[in-house]
């Protein structure tokens, strides 16, 4: 019954974002665009906003004909129909699957080619890399040790824990790439107290993405301070009205999910699985035999973990580097991530010893390398249909959101999905509810439903976190809406709009 409501709100979802291109599809001509006058210049010390109407909502939907919209439709149900069919083969298959999807879009609809995540599946090499090196030297049988004894009063608070410690990582890194460390902890430690994994898995997944917007180092983050800083909204301002609203919205989606599913004992599919001998049962935390050096393997890990969360948060201690605009800007922290994960990777070859050779047969490498797979061909399939799109859709959605305003957390959210990027749906949405005349308190409130970027089963977090749980309780779904995330979903982004409306209504 959760999971048909949560179905069925993604349908509505899906509804209105058709409905939005119907009307844009029978308002639609072959005029040129008009052009366009949308501005933003931002700087450490200045930001300004400007939008005229004219390039927004209906009037800027007229630059794409009514036959191309046809041709977007049917593109976007080709981008639908191989998702599904990855879905359906599941693991590697949802790679190889995008990736037929992406050379139909090319040869076949002259489309020019997306760019691959690389940012994500150098970071998934490199956490995965260290994640079973760790593995390898017993590290991960130590630290299920050390959480099952702690649990064993209150098992599941593991449903209520994992989620916290997933949006805490994200505030302090600026990115939900993070998350990748700690999918395997909360799947041993799940599986081994016979927890049902998707209930930490997908709720975890889903408080990672909404880190974004409590994060003083996110991307979307610095793209929103300029929008909202002329309204005099500073940083201090939109975290207290993000950060309370998550906190609250990750709780009910906790108490939500920690009831959802069947135990692992009760689920008929898990308990065919394990009589199948696809599944090996979970081993009691007094069975586990603790390697030598499996407390050291750990304590390397969460130290590059820690040295990551450090170099988020304090811009100031990263090396310098030159910018795109010639200039020089503090090092990303995404390219940090890579380096430390594989330093921690080396460090634990050297002083657990653990065989290099060891690492690629660990259940956490293989699962990690499909996910890796998986993501590269369904990422690129849907960057493809976007990049050659993205002004039309954004322009339909931005109709919805002129003609009713209190629709722009819904454009926010679905611009997210399409475009699976908080930044593009931040940069394109947030100027037109201003624009709109919607309060920048408000905006601030609906702009952290840009979580949205969860809606399809295409996220590097999602592919990771189904294919890290064996007990195949997680999954992507068997037509593409269905899938494990999306409840905790749409629990957590309609509730943390609502109690951000409810806060700057208050308080502003």
């Amino acid at each position: 019954m959760k999971r048909f409501l949560a179905v069925a709100i993604a349908v509505a979802l899906l509804a209105a974002a058709g409905f939005t291109a119907a009307s844009a599809l029978s308002g639609s001509s072959a005029a040129a665009p008009a052009a366009t006058t949308t501005t933003t210049t931002a700087s450490t010390t200045t930001a300004a906003t400007t939008t005229t109407p004219a390039a927004t909502g209906a009037e800027a939907s007229t630059s794409t004909s009514g036959g191309d919209w046809v041709l977007i439709a049917i593109e976007g149900l080709i981008v639908v129909g191989f998702i599904a069919l990855g879905v359906r083969t599941g693991g590697i298959g949802l790679g190889l699957w995008g990736g037929v999807g992406t050379l139909v879009l090319v040869f076949g609809f002259q489309l020019d080619p997306g760019e691959p995540p690389f940012d994500a599946m150098l970071i998934i090499i490199a956490v995965i890399s260290a994640a079973a090196a760790m593995q390898a030297a017993g590290g991960v049988d130590y630290m299920v040790s050390i959480a099952s004894r702690a649990l064993r009063a209150r098992p599941k608070a593991i449903n209520y824990f994992a989620p916290y410690i997933s949006y805490l990582l994200c505030i302090l890194t600026g990115t939900s790439n993070t998350f990748f460390s700690i999918i395997p902890v909360i799947n041993e430690v799940s599986y081994a107290n016979k927890i049902r994994p998707e209930r930490p898995l997908a709720a975890s997944t889903v408080a990672s993405a909404m880190g974004i917007t409590s994060s003083p180092v996110a991307a979307a983050m610095a793209t929103l301070l300029p929008l909202v800083e002329v309204y005099h909204y500073n940083l201090v301002d939109v975290l207290l009205i993000t950060i309370p609203a998550s906190i609250i919205g990750i709780f009910l989606m906790c108490l939500v999910m920690a009831r959802h599913g069947k135990d692992l004992d009760q689920d008929e599919d898990y308990q065919r699985r394990l009589e199948a001998g696809l599944v090996e049962p979970p081993a009691s935390a007094a069975a586990i035999e603790i390697k030598q050096y499996a407390k050291r393997s750990v304590a390397i890990f969460l130290g590059a973990v820690l040295l990551i969360c450090i170099f988020g948060l304090f811009e100031g201690i990263r090396p310098t580097v030159t910018g795109e605009d010639g200039g020089t800007e503090p090092l990303a922290v995404t390219p940090i991530i890579q380096m430390l994960m594989l330093t921690a990777a080396a460090l634990i070859v050297l002083f657990a010893k653990v065989g290099a050779g060891d690492i690629p047969n660990t259940s956490i490498f293989r699962s990690g390398m499909v996910a890796m797979i998986a993501l590269f061909g369904i990422a690129w399939m849907a960057d493809t249909f976007i990049a050659n799109n993205e002004d039309a859709i954004v322009s339909a959605l931005g109709d919805l959101a002129q003609k009713w305003p209190f629709m722009i957390a819904v454009s926010i959210f679905l611009v997210a999905a399409l475009t699976t990027s908080q930044s593009a749906a931040t940069r394109t949405m947030v100027p037109l509810g201003l624009a709109l005349g919607i309060g920048a308190g408000y905006m601030i409130a609906m702009w952290t439903a840009v979580m949205g970027v969860l809606f399809l089963p295409a996220n590097g977090t999602q592919i990771a976190a189904a294919e890290a749980d064996t007990t195949g309780t997680t999954t992507l779904g068997k037509r593409v809406i269905d899938h494990s995330f999306q409840l905790p979903l749409q629990i957590a982004w309609i509730t943390t709009a609502i109690v951000g409306i409810a806060i700057v209504a208050i308080f502003h």
